[in-house]
């Protein structure tokens, strides 16, 4: 399984960004997903989560509000779409396959990260 994030870039706080990730050689439409970040210093971090139906969500309260998580089955592809942003954003984000939606410490595949960086 393959996945790779598009839509990374600068952005200025307040403004939106979408991220894209698009996932290959595995049934996606049976993966829970997920995204993280990591900004430079820190540890990574959980962003948000969608089901492998798109009934169910989940977000970092950082986040929560800000952020929306959604995906096309028919695309392989999960989105994050980023409003309001403000410069503590800045991180390199990463999808990733989850084991489960419940458990956000089994990740079965991560993605190779795009950086976005929020100016203030």
């Amino acid at each position: 399984v393959q996945l790779q994030a598009f839509g990374g870039g600068l952005v200025q706080a307040g403004g939106s960004l979408g991220l894209s990730c698009a996932v290959s050689g595995g049934t996606f439409s049976r993966y829970a997903m997920g995204w993280f970040r990591q900004a430079p210093g820190k540890e990574r971090e959980f962003v948000a989560a969608i089901t492998w139906s798109g009934g169910n969500t989940n977000y970092a309260d950082s986040v929560k509000g800000r952020f929306t998580i959604s995906r096309d089955n028919g695309k392989n592809t999960v989105y994050l779409q980023m409003n309001s942003l403000k410069p503590e954003d800045t991180a390199v984000y990463y999808c990733a396959v989850l084991n489960r939606y419940s458990d956000l410490s089994r990740i079965e595949y991560w993605g190779q990260g795009t950086l976005v960086t929020v100016s203030s």
